[in-house]
């Protein structure tokens, strides 16, 4: 039985409870303590990095690249024409089924292998993206465009003879000649519709 206290002279409602007091304390300890194991167990949905160092791996190989979220299919037929010493070298790399191409040596992980020991592993990657282009008439309007990113290889990636820099989005044009090292080997990007 509960031990009451009766203040002299005071009404009975002003009756003081210890063990009433204790347990409503304990359980104010408790219920604290539950809201802080609660917070705990809430998700966090904060940026880990984890799943992007997952999602970046191909075959056990981290990738040197993520795609942009601008990334997308072409809605043109790319093609790149493989030269070396001025002759075409087999049938044409249809490039346009997937939205992105990675360049290297790491045939694991290569879409289009480049063999040459001056290339390296993941040496640069061809990226469509979905841009807004000034049209003739002034307005803007969405088009997938080809680029090229150098992965930061060691002897470089070139656009029409020039040495891009390593990590940036270059934009590719009908007819850009590309280069990947000290290879003499030459890619020049066309499409269906080009002309001769």
């Amino acid at each position: 039985m509960p031990c009451l206290k009766i203040l002299h002279g005071l009404p009975h409602e002003f009756i003081i409870n210890d063990d009433f007091d204790t347990l409503s304390k304990m359980k104010a300890t408790e219920d604290a303590l539950e809201a802080k194991d609660k917070d705990k167990q809430k998700p966090s949905f904060e940026l880990s990095g984890k799943l992007a160092e997952e999602t970046n791996r191909v075959r056990g190989i981290t990738l040197l690249f993520n795609e942009p979220p601008d990334a997308c299919k072409p809605d043109i037929r790319w093609r790149l024409y493989v030269f070396k010493a001025g002759e075409v070298l087999n049938e044409p790399l249809y490039v346009h089924r997937q939205s992105c191409y990675l360049f290297g040596r790491e045939r694991r992980v290569a879409d289009i292998p480049t063999d040459h020991p001056s290339c390296s592993k993941q040496h640069a990657v061809l990226q469509y993206r979905s841009v807004d282009k000034e049209q003739a008439d002034g307005l803007m309007s969405k088009q997938v465009r080809p680029y090229l990113m150098d992965l930061g290889s060691t002897n470089g990636t070139f656009i029409n003879e020039n040495r891009i820099e390593p990590q940036r989005y270059y934009e590719l044009f009908e007819k850009d000649t590309i280069k990947f090292g000290n290879s003499s080997r030459e890619y020049v990007m066309l499409h269906e519709n080009s002309a001769g």
